[in-house]
């Protein structure tokens, strides 16, 4: 047994080495740098080291599905269904060859041609405009994430060695590092806000919050190896004003508050999102609402209308979608955060599916099953543009504000803007392309 002594110590000093070395590189590299707001520029060298691994991967892909005569999958629409743009006479001799013996060329009507008008019927059903927005996008390429498409199969050993190798270093080393940066900014989150609740209030807990909410969110955004480039940052929102952007992903909320100091809106949850909440309402004034109360649509205007009437207080942080879409178009803004006259400032954010799928479908997976996605894909690269200013014109509804702002996001971001229009007690949707521009001019509502 004493034999095993001098052994025994060895395995703890190491251990001991190696956990004190990993904690400082944890300060020296994400914790120091996400309190001064400075990066060493690491995430861009490992995206750029990506990208040229993805490049490598898809052109074997390609080659190698070409010595096999493999059909190479490239989506023809960002829909459910993948189509290819076939003609009505092929499609219908295709389906003469399976069921008939007739002459395929024959100009007699037969019954078997129905289900050609039928499928086609059931596709614009399944795959409209709205259905496929809340729906992930289909990559042409393959970023060694997923190998669900059939074109993404065995092609060579080395591609398969590099997909393994792969799911090591997801799984093995970034999982655990994002998953202690993900503890360690919720920890410091609420430890902070709840110490900082505790001064008088005043310049110096002001300075203070915004200091510690900024810290903790971009140790957040670095738990997601987010590589995030903000445009027009001298439109940022300002106090007494609310911030519009789209959504795709709970994520969102850190991506913004990473690069600016806001005032979140929600309902009062339990358990850690609760005890997050209570923590960060003492140091900061968010408006949080009962669950009996979200319902009531005039009191949480009252207490929106009370918030940006204070021009001391932070601007308000809102997504008037009110769900998460696949970050493909902008859909119908809720009008509530439009109607209280206040300046608003819109934000477009963009992300990147190249290296991590963003979009929560909330229907599939549930929150845990997708924090866990996003901590095991490569990176969230996504580009926030801050826009300039939007205020209520004279002539105009808060549904039509709402609407401008909307276009504003989408066009900035690259998006397809879609819009909504009522006809008699059904609704349908159109394109924001054949919208009605509205006349901008200098008179602001009262």
């Amino acid at each position: 047994m004493f034999l095993l002594l001098p052994f025994d110590s060895l395995v703890v000093n190491l251990l001991g080495i190696s956990i004190t070395v990993l904690f400082t590189l944890l300060l020296v590299f994400i914790i120091v740098p996400a309190i001064f707001g400075v990066s060493f520029g690491i995430r861009k060298v490992y995206m750029k080291t990506l990208l040229k691994i993805f490049q490598w991967a898809t052109l074997r892909i390609e080659r190698g599905a070409k010595e096999k005569n493999h059909p190479l999958y490239k989506p023809y629409v960002n829909g459910i269904i993948a189509k290819e743009p076939t003609s009505l006479e092929e499609e219908i001799k295709e389906i003469r060859r399976s069921g008939s013996g007739k002459a395929l060329d024959a100009p007699e009507f037969e019954l078997s041609d129905i289900f050609y008008f039928c499928r086609k019927g059931i596709e614009t059903i399944m795959d409209d405009e709205v259905t496929k927005r809340f729906s992930a996008e289909e990559l042409e390429s393959w970023n060694l994430l997923s190998r669900t498409n059939y074109n993404f199969h065995y092609i060579s050993l080395r591609l398969t060695v590099l997909w393994g190798l792969g799911v090591l270093i997801r799984y093995c080393f970034l999982l655990p590092l994002r998953i202690a940066l993900a503890f360690t900014g919720i920890s410091l989150l609420v430890t902070g806000t709840t110490v900082v609740g505790y001064l008088p209030n005043g310049r110096c807990k002001e300075f203070l919050s915004k200091h510690v909410h900024l810290m903790c969110y971009r140790i957040c955004v670095r738990a997601l190896t987010a590589i995030i480039t903000y445009h027009d940052r001298e439109n940022r929102p300002r106090n007494g004003g609310i911030c519009v952007a789209n959504h795709t992903s709970p994520i969102d909320v850190i991506i913004l508050a990473s690069d600016g100091y806001y005032a979140m809106v929600g309902q009062v949850h339990g358990g850690l999102m609760g005890v997050i909440q209570r923590a960060m309402v003492k140091a900061c004034p968010h408006v949080w609402f009962e669950r009996s109360e979200v319902k009531d649509r005039h009191l949480v205007a009252k207490r929106l209308t009370e918030h940006v009437q204070d021009k001391s207080k932070l601007p308000i942080l809102i997504f008037p979608e009110g769900t998460c879409i696949n970050n493909t178009s902008v859909m119908m803004f809720k009008k509530g955060s439009f109607e209280i006259g206040a300046t608003v400032y819109p934000v477009a954010i963009k992300y990147d599916p190249q290296f991590g799928d963003a979009f929560w479908n909330s229907s599939k997976y549930g929150m845990v099953t997708y924090l866990l996605r996003m901590m095991t894909s490569w990176a969230i690269v996504c580009s926030v543009w801050y826009l300039p200013p939007m205020t209520r014109q004279c002539d105009e509804d808060a549904v039509q504000f709402a609407n401008r702002v909307k276009s504003a996001i989408a066009r900035q971001g690259g998006l397809v803007d879609l819009l909504w229009s009522k006809e008699g007690e059904g609704e349908r949707y159109i394109q924001g392309g054949a919208t009605e521009t509205l006349q901008q001019n200098d008179c602001r509502q009262p």
